[in-house]
Order: structure tokens, then C-alpha cells, then sequence
């Protein structure tokens, strides 16, 4: 079993970017259907607080993951610093009142899932949110510090995701399930957007590239499909590259838009997404005419496969005007 659409290593993960906007859409619908119907299934306050083992990661930690940030507390039972912070992740983790849960995951009973993570010493946490892992501490940190770090997670989970969490009733029975979540209706495109990814897949990036415009042929304002297609783009443009000729041809001719706008692409697929960003404001100051508008142009398509919540973007947008003005 692997967890899937995680974005560990910094790399950019176009996966879980489209899987967090798909999240996004489906808790939207899903607490729109919630309202209609009156309110969902609560949980008792105990629930909020469970024991992960690898059998049932995919259940109750990635799936789980769509509807509520899931923060993942691995121990161990001769860890010191373990018996610490534990109790304070399980007395906040019911504090939050089911913006959180909490999966503790005994690292020696799950020496997979240790190794997954990227684990080198406990305690180690982590949240999981619309199926993407996020590195949130490590070792017994004060709670004041803890507090700091679930805010932002929980702001994170809502804003960017739509995730706003359980609904928790203190006289609900431990254990009992809440009600199942209704069924969301297929929207008029998914099946074109299925076949985008169907492509994407099977490493068709010209097919993925047309299905998204045909999509957007007809619905301009679909944000899933602006997503898809620039990391389509994205990806079909640096198929074939070579990046070491790549680098130098772009540290050789700083003032070339093509040489800079395709060191961009390789910038941000291997996750320095500052780096290619500050290259592309760079060049625009440096260029003038056609070639500083397709600048700009293919750094507002890297807008679009970042997002525009990512405080990188923000930061980038406002360095963009300076250059531009």
C-alpha cells in the first residue's frame, strides 16, 4: 500500500494539486447536499482521536483526508519525548471540535509507513489533506508553537480545499458511524475530464492538452480544466528536454525569453517554484515587444499550476507589477 498524491520531497506534485482542487469541489457539493438534508451524521469527541496501522491507512487517513485535516502523530512506546507530546495532540486534537483528527500511528508495529513518510526520528507529525502529506513538526514541541501550526493547517484545509471538517455531538456513542455522505451527481463534463486524465496517465500529453480545451471550449470559466491544462502544457513542454543544456543555454543568455521561459518550466516542476517565478520577473525587466508579453503570459500559466492561494504566487504577482509598471 501507498499513500497516494503525497508531495514530500518539495517536488511539485501536479497529481495532488488536481486531486486537492478535486477535493475542493466534492466537500463543496457535499456540505451543500449536507445543508439540504438537514445536517449530517455527528461522531463522538473519543472518535476524534485513532489508532492507524498500514491495513487501514487508506481508509481512515487518506480517505478520511477529503472531509477533515487529518494530523498524524507517529510514537513509539519507548520514545520519552513520544509520552509529552502525545497527550497535548490528543487534548487539542478534541479541542478543535472535528477540524482535526487524529491518527496516531505506532512507528514500530508500522515500519512501512515510517519509511513512506521519510521518518528519521519520532516524535514525528504530519497532516494528510485532500490526499496530500504535509511535514508539520518534529520532537516535543511547546503548544504554544503546536496551537500556531494547526490554525494555519485548519485555515489551509478550508481555503484552499474546502475541507471544514466533522460535525461532533457529545452524546453521540463512541464508535458509531455517522451518516454516509450523499451521493454527488456527475457534472456535465466530468467524462471529458476523466479522459483528460485517462491521458495524462498514459503519458498522451497532446490528447490531455485537447481534452481540457474541449472543455473549455464550451465552459471558459471551468477552474478544474484551467488547472488541467496547465500542468498539461506544462508537462508537454519540457518532454524531450535536456535539462543541463537547458541550464546553460539559460545562465549563458540571460536576456532570452525562450532560453529563460524554458529553464521556468524546469524550475518549477522540480519544485523550486521561487526560483522559477524570480527568473521569469527577471527576464520581463530585461525584455521589451512580443518577448516580454510571452513572459508574462507563461508566468500567469504558472500561476495557474501553483494556484492563486499560495502566498508564492501572491509574493510573485506583486514583484510582477513592480517589473511591469
Amino acid at each position: 500500500m501507498q499513500p497516494r498524491n503525497m508531495s514530500m520531497s518539495g517536488v511539485v506534485d501536479l497529481a495532488a494539486v488536481k486531486a486537492a482542487q478535486e477535493a475542493k469541489a466534492k466537500a463543496e457539493q457535499a456540505r451543500a447536499e449536507t445543508a439540504r438534508q438537514g445536517g449530517a451524521g455527528a461522531i463522538s469527541p473519543a472518535d476524534l482521536v485513532i489508532d492507524v496501522d498500514e491495513a487501514g491507512f487508506e481508509t481512515q487517513v487518506l480517505q478520511r483526508s477529503a472531509e477533515v485535516a487529518v494530523v498524524i502523530d507517529f510514537w513509539a512506546e519507548w520514545c520519552q519525548p513520544c509520552k509529552q507530546l502525545s497527550p497535548v495532540l490528543e487534548r487539542l486534537a478534541v479541542e478543535y471540535d472535528g477540524r482535526i483528527l487524529l491518527a496516531k500511528i505506532d512507528v514500530d508495529a508500522n515500519q512501512m509507513l515510517m519509511q513512506q513518510f521519510g521518518i528519521q526520528g519520532i516524535p514525528a507529525v504530519f497532516a494528510v489533506v485532500a490526499g496530500q502529506a504535509l511535514p508539520l513538526f518534529q520532537g516535543a514541541a511547546p503548544e504554544t508553537q503546536i496551537r500556531q501550526t494547526l490554525d494555519q493547517l485548519v485555515q489551509v484545509a478550508e481555503e484552499r480545499f474546502g475541507i471544514t471538517g466533522l460535525t461532533v455531538d457529545p452524546d453521540a456513542e463512541p464508535g458509531a458511524a455517522p451518516a454516509a455522505p450523499a451521493e454527488i451527481p456527475a457534472g456535465p463534463y466530468d467524462a471529458l475530464l476523466a479522459a483528460a486524465v485517462d491521458a495524462l496517465d498514459a503519458g498522451d500529453l497532446g490528447g490531455a492538452v485537447q481534452a481540457y480545451q474541449n472543455v473549455l471550449a464550451d465552459d471558459p470559466g471551468n477552474e478544474e480544466a484551467k488547472l488541467g491544462l496547465a500542468q498539461a502544457e506544462l508537462l508537454h513542454r519540457i518532454q524531450g528536454l535536456d535539462p543541463q543544456a537547458v541550464r546553460r543555454d539559460a545562465a549563458e543568455k540571460p536576456g532570452d525569453a525562450a532560453a529563460q521561459l524554458a529553464a521556468a518550466d524546469l524550475d518549477l516542476v522540480g519544485g523550486h517554484v521561487e526560483d522559477a517565478f524570480g527568473r521569469l520577473i527577471e527576464t520581463v525587466r530585461r525584455t521589451a515587444g512580443d518577448d516580454r508579453d510571452a513572459v508574462r503570459v507563461r508566468l500567469l500559466e504558472l500561476f495557474e499550476v501553483i494556484g492563486p492561494d499560495d502566498p508564492r504566487v501572491a509574493a510573485a504577482r506583486r514583484a510582477l507589477a513592480r517589473a511591469l509598471f
